[in-house]
């Protein structure tokens, strides 16, 4: 057992490790208040090309910044430049703000880190090697609860005409500054002033989940700042209602809807009529949370019968057959593996929360995205199936150990753990809405939607633990389970196979060659211990030693990710693009947008059942619909951003875009018939 521990305590703590890494590292300053820097994406920007700009903000603990719109109280930043001929720069882009009541008076305010950012356009004369001085005066008001202070600094960059690249670091750091921006809705708003009420309607999909929403108007003039806001749900429509600043209407209205922490929408309305108000949105969203909960529950207990569990098979059913033995040890088993895989969900959760919080645009499953992960697994995976095959003794899932020994719990424990790291990189029926609402709600109710994923997964292990009618249906332990133990080897193999594949898709043929050279050297180890345990010998931690060394050999000599791959297109497919989708779009084309990555089964599933049919190949190019394939095997903060828009935090996601129309959502589990009654 304590083999498969140092492989999973050595894949806990690279995966703790993880969210450190992603992290944008703060920074000092010499103002006493709101500390300011000027940082460029790009040291190098590119003639006849954009470049993008961070004034980025440090508040000291107790003091705020202040939106483009102050509210009540404040004052706006303020920026005047100093720059080369022919460079201009555009306008000031905020974050989404937070709101701050102090004595009766609204302040649109920003307490923590933020980044106001800048596109600067180099004219296209400049040539490489010209040097490109940057010259700001930025103005602020920095504030406490009781007092104010002026700020205000010369901030500059001095950088040199290049070739446009972007050091991977700058590019994490300005996708993070770029996941607070506000996000076009696409779709006009309307609003009304009518007897001192001034009422908004949204269009936001009924679908969509919602927390701690409220509306920042960009201007004065079209309600009370300090004004409560009440938020309810009209089907697709979000009703938004407060006290109107006056009696006239402006002819449009401007301003972010906020849909959770530092995420909202920029939002656009003209004149016109706004339906009455339904269902309250607002408050603490206790409706969501548990609509998001159930979703998660209910997702994670059909997950058990996804694609995506199909690999792990033979720990489950090697599970099934223990559990026909004593009900108590089978009871502790079951709670012991029922632990495991809401500990680990948690964990993934909340990892996957920090990393967003520091800036990194990933999504669930983010964790199969990393090479190194996939050769922890790829080792274990093998140690699970030589073990299985009988090469070497492994008591915690060994057939014919005693169930109530400690050792049972223990390798239920982790082998829940296992389950659910591999099972859950693909979303099922109902995961995707709850695990996008989890993005967006408070951190509570965010983790008790990971631990109810967690628990749906592991409920049938727990309902035949504890209902005697369901154990009694189930095999008694004996002689038979050796075999069984043997043939359920075969599963894990593949697995392991699977798991080089995808390595060698993520760093190449050499990061695959090195991750078999390590698979190769675990079977050599594991062979050597089967021999002396059964001799009578010990060498249990030689072998731990020597698979601790493999793995960071292995870890230390794997070639690095490159920058996110396009996805593979075959026929008539494309590459995923916003810009490219719009154009087809406003072309009047049809387009079939699918998100997929070689670590999700059921997207593999989907392809090669539905979408890759010549029967819907043809009925796509009959009707002119152009296929657009998102590839995320590797991260990539496009697409990451493009799911979040989504309300879904991963894959599998299918779009149809008719010809003029909207995009419709289709169903995660594809047929032919579903593709082809698309066009019919």
């Amino acid at each position: 057992m304590r083999i498969i521990y140092v492989l999973l305590m050595t894949l806990a703590t690279l995966f703790v490790t993880i969210p450190a890494t992603a992290q944008i590292g703060a920074f000092g300053g010499s103002e006493p208040n709101i500390a300011a820097r000027l940082e460029a994406e790009s040291a190098t920007p590119a003639p006849g090309k954009t470049l993008t700009i961070a004034f980025v903000m440090t508040p000291k603990p107790g003091w705020h910044g202040y939106w483009e719109n102050p509210g009540d109280a404040g004052i706006g930043m303020t920026v005047k430049w100093t720059l080369p001929s022919g460079v201009t720069a555009g306008p000031l882009r905020h974050p989404v703000p937070e709101t701050l009541i102090i004595s009766g008076l609204m302040n649109y305010v920003y307490e923590g880190r933020y980044a106001i950012l800048v596109t600067l356009n180099i004219p296209a004369t400049m040539k490489p090697g010209d040097l490109l001085p940057i010259r700001a005066r930025g103005d602020w008001l920095a504030c406490t609860r009781e007092i104010c202070v002026p700020g205000g600094g010369d901030l500059s960059l001095d950088l040199v005409v290049g070739d446009g690249n972007i050091a991977p670091a700058s590019r994490a750091a300005f996708d993070g500054y770029r996941a607070r921006l506000p996000r076009a809705l696409g779709s006009e708003a309307r609003y009304a002033i009518q007897n001192g009420q001034f009422r908004l309607a949204i269009p936001y999909p009924a679908a969509s989940p919602i927390a701690d929403a409220y509306f920042f108007p960009s201007k004065d003039g079209a309600l009370a700042y300090a004004s409560p806001q009440k938020v309810s749900r009209n089907g697709d429509t979000l009703i938004i209602e407060a006290k109107a600043a006056g009696t006239s209407a402006p002819a449009t209205v401007e301003g972010i809807l906020r849909t959770g922490d530092h995420v909202g929408f920029a939002i656009r309305g003209r004149p016109g009529a706004v339906p009455s108000a339904g269902s309250q949105a607002s408050g603490s969203g206790a409706t969501a949370i548990l609509l998001a909960l159930g979703g998660a529950l209910l997702g994670g207990i059909l997950l058990n019968i996804m694609p995506c569990v199909f690999p792990i098979l033979s720990l489950k059913a090697l599970g099934l057959a223990k559990a026909g033995g004593d009900p108590r040890a089978a009871r502790r088993e079951a709670v012991a593996y029922a632990l495991g895989v809401v500990v680990t969900c948690l964990a993934l959760g909340g990892a996957l929360l920090a990393l967003r919080a520091g800036g990194a645009s990933v999504g669930w499953a983010f964790q199969l995205q990393d090479p190194r992960i996939i050769l922890v697994l790829l080792l274990l995976v093998t140690a699970i199936a030589f073990n299985l095959a009988g090469l070497f003794e492994l008591r915690a899932i060994d057939a014919g150990g005693a169930l109530a020994s400690k050792g049972g719990v223990q390798g239920s424990f982790w082998t829940g753990a296992l389950v659910a790291f591999v099972a859950t990189p693909c979303t099922g029926p109902f995961m995707g809405a709850a695990l996008g609402a989890a993005l967006i709600l408070p951190l509570g109710a965010a983790l008790a939607i990971f631990a109810g994923l967690g628990l749906g997964l592991a409920l049938p292990f727990l309902a035949i633990a504890f209902i005697p009618a369901i154990r009694a249906r189930m095999p008694k332990p004996g002689p038979w389970m050796q075999r069984f133990q043997r043939i359920l080897s075969i599963p894990m193999f593949l697995t392991a196979l699977a798991l080089a594949w995808l390595l060698g898709q993520q760093v190449g043929t050499g990061g695959m060659t090195i991750g078999i050279a390590a698979a190769m050297a675990t079977a050599l180890l594991l062979w050597w211990l089967g021999g002396r345990q059964r001799a009578g010998s010990g060498g249990v931690w030689i072998a731990s030693v020597a698979l601790a060394v493999v793995l960071a050999g292995a870890i230390a000599t794997l070639p690095r990710t490159g920058e996110a791959r396009e996805a593979k297109t075959e026929g008539n497919a494309v590459a995923f693009d916003e810009a490219r989708l719009a154009q087809l779009r406003a072309q009047g084309k049809p387009v079939f947008l699918y998100f997929t990555a070689d670590w999700c089964l059921t997207c593999k599933v989907n392809e090669n059942a539905a979408i890759d049919r010549t029967e819907v190949s043809e009925a796509f190019t009959k009707a002119g619909v152009v296929t657009m394939v998102g590839d995320w095997t590797n991260s990539d903060p496009v697409i990451g951003r493009f799911l979040e828009g989504q309300g879904r935090s991963g894959v599998p996601l299918y779009l149809f875009y008719p010809a003029g129309k909207e995009a419709q959502t289709l169903p995660q589990v594809l047929t032919p018939n579903t593709l082809t009654a698309l066009v019919n």
